[in-house]
C-alpha cells in the first residue's frame, strides 16, 4: 500500500487491562497515566503519539521527544594574560566537551567582587588588583537537563 506508515506501539489499555510491548525500556505509572521511556538514547528521538478512544470517538496526541546529553565538567584555559603595575589582565575560555546547546555565564564566588566576574559568554576579560583578596571566578555551563560549575581562584594570575 501506498503511503503507509508502520507504528510501534508501547503500550494497550483495553477493558482495564494493560499490554506493556517493551516492557524493559518502559514503565507505565497507572496513578497519572504518564508513560517513562528508561535508558533514554538518541534512537528514542521521534514523535510520539498518545491516543484515547471511547466508542466511536478518538482523541489523539503527539508528542516530539527531544533528547538532550548532558553537560560535561566544565574547564577554564587561560588564552591571555597580562600582567602590568600590580594589576592582572585575564582573557578566561570556559568550555565543556561534552553536551548539547550548552550555554556559558559567568559570576562571581561572593557578592563582594559581584561586577568583576559577570559574562554570558564562553569568555570572560577581567582585571583586578594584585593586592585585593582572592578573587574567584565561577563558569556555569548548561543545558535543559544539566548544570555544571568550575572556579577560576585570581592566585593563578602569576602563575603557567
Amino acid at each position: 500500500m501506498e503511503g503507509s506508515q508502520k507504528k510501534t506501539i508501547l503500550l494497550k489499555i483495553s477493558g482495564g487491562n494493560v499490554t506493556e510491548y517493551e516492557r524493559e525500556r518502559m514503565r507505565f505509572h497507572r496513578g497519572n497515566f504518564s508513560l517513562e521511556i528508561l535508558n533514554t538514547s538518541r534512537d528514542d528521538e521521534r514523535l510520539y503519539e498518545y491516543s484515547v478512544s471511547k466508542g466511536p470517538v478518538e482523541e489523539l496526541w503527539q508528542i516530539q521527544l527531544q533528547v538532550f546529553e548532558p553537560v560535561a565538567n566544565p574547564s577554564i584555559l587561560i588564552l591571555h594574560r597580562e600582567l602590568s603595575n600590580g594589576s592582572c589582565s585575564l582573557s578566561l575560555l570556559c568550555t565543556s566537551e561534552r553536551g548539547d546547546e550548552v550555554s556559558y555565564s559567568w559570576d562571581s564566588w561572593d557578592n563582594r567582587t559581584r561586577g568583576i566576574c559577570s559574562g554570558n559568554s564562553r569568555v570572560l576579560n577581567v582585571s583586578y588588583s594584585l593586592w585585593n583578596d582572592s578573587i574567584r571566578c565561577v563558569c556555569t555551563a548548561r543545558n535543559r537537563v544539566s548544570s555544571r560549575d568550575v572556579a577560576f581562584d585570581s592566585s593563578q594570575c602569576g602563575s603557567e
